[in-house]
């Protein structure tokens, strides 16, 4: 039905993760919870929030993430 969902911190990927890798991995969560690749109209609504809501918890885990040992990056 939908691809695995990949890790989104250092050091599984090289950089912090876009907002677009945060999109697509809440989309792929709400896909597989809800058994539905696309929605029916009637569920559009519902299926778009989860995933911004889901995709928002990410940003907030991401955020507050502690990752010991790794790398400190210098812009």
């Amino acid at each position: 039905m939908c691809r695995s969902i990949k890790t989104l911190r250092p050091p599984a990927i090289p950089d912090e993760a876009t907002e677009e890798d945060i999109r697509a991995a809440a989309l792929q969560f709400v896909r597989k919870v809800s058994g539905f690749r696309a929605p029916a109209a009637h569920n559009q609504e519902v299926f778009d929030r989860a995933v911004d809501e889901i995709a928002a918890a990410t940003v907030r885990l991401m955020d507050g993430l502690e990752v010991r040992g790794a790398a400190v990056r210098t812009p």
